[in-house]
């Protein structure tokens, strides 16, 4: 079993993020991947290596205790192992343990620096725990590495975290970069939609939001928000087809609800 693979769910603006590896649809914190084999390696790497990739595998199995007792023997064979503390920080971020998972996350960027996914979890950790300006620093730091394979991540979740703080230009300025590199990821059309529905440009919000529709992403806040947009554009029957669906698909929610008492500029 490898780490290149969806672990979870992550909410961010009203929009799943998976934490991943690798994950084309969805940014987040990302797993750190498997260290590759090498003939430098010594026998105690080695085991370390193994055990990192135990702790992957109980981690997707939701048995935390088990993956950080992993983690636990990886570090014992290697005390510098990076991946391992970046690893053991996402168990304690997934448990709630911020202060442990702090604490393993620093770890990991001490040992690595310029390792662009611990940048990135990092980031992420703080954006999640209220701490959205320092987070940009780190997915700045993410960026910056030329050894990055997948800015996209770095990007959507700078984008994410600059519309928490309400700077809609640079949450703009990230999501398109993030767009350009990643165009299905439905998070990143999602919120480049609602920006453009905010600013009144309607013909971009229906073709960012569109994309999300047709690949079937049908929840009801994505839904709603097309049926604004279609509204604002006068297609009663794109309109009408829309709330068709969040009827059928989501009908206890609070979006349908907004709907049937017509509350389309709130």
């Amino acid at each position: 079993m490898t780490a290149n693979r969806f672990v979870r769910l992550l909410a961010a603006s009203g929009i799943a993020v998976c934490l991943i590896a690798g994950c084309a649809s969805g940014p987040g914190a990302v797993v750190p991947d498997e260290p590759p084999a090498s003939a430098d390696q010594t026998d105690s790497q080695r085991r370390a290596r193994i055990r990192l990739q135990l702790a992957v595998g109980y981690y997707e199995q939701r048995q935390m205790n088990v993956a950080l007792d992993e983690i636990r023997q990886a570090l014992a064979a290697d005390p510098n192992f990076a991946d391992a503390y970046s690893m053991r920080a996402l168990i304690y971020m997934d448990m709630g343990e911020n202060k442990l998972a702090e604490e393993n996350f620093l770890q990991s960027i001490r040992l690595s620096p310029n390792t662009p996914d611990f940048n990135n979890n990092y980031g992420w950790f703080l954006c999640q725990n209220g701490r959205e300006k320092e987070s940009i620093n780190y997915f700045e730091a993410a960026l910056k590495s030329r050894a990055y394979q997948s800015p996209a991540k770095a990007l959507h979740n700078a984008g994410i975290c600059s519309l928490k703080l309400k700077n809609r230009a640079a949450a703009e300025r990230y999501l398109s970069q993030a767009f350009q590199y990643d165009p299905a990821n439905p998070s990143t059309n999602t919120n480049l939609a609602r920006i453009y529905f905010d600013q009144a440009d309607y013909e971009r919000a229906r073709f960012y939001i569109s994309r999300v529709v047709k690949a079937d992403v049908l929840t009801a806040d994505v839904l709603w928000l097309a049926i604004k947009i279609e509204r604002k554009l006068g297609d009663r029957a794109a309109e009408t087809s829309l709330a068709t669906q969040l009827r059928r698909r989501h009908g206890g929610s609070a979006e349908f609800a907004a709907y049937q008492r017509g509350a389309f500029d709130e």
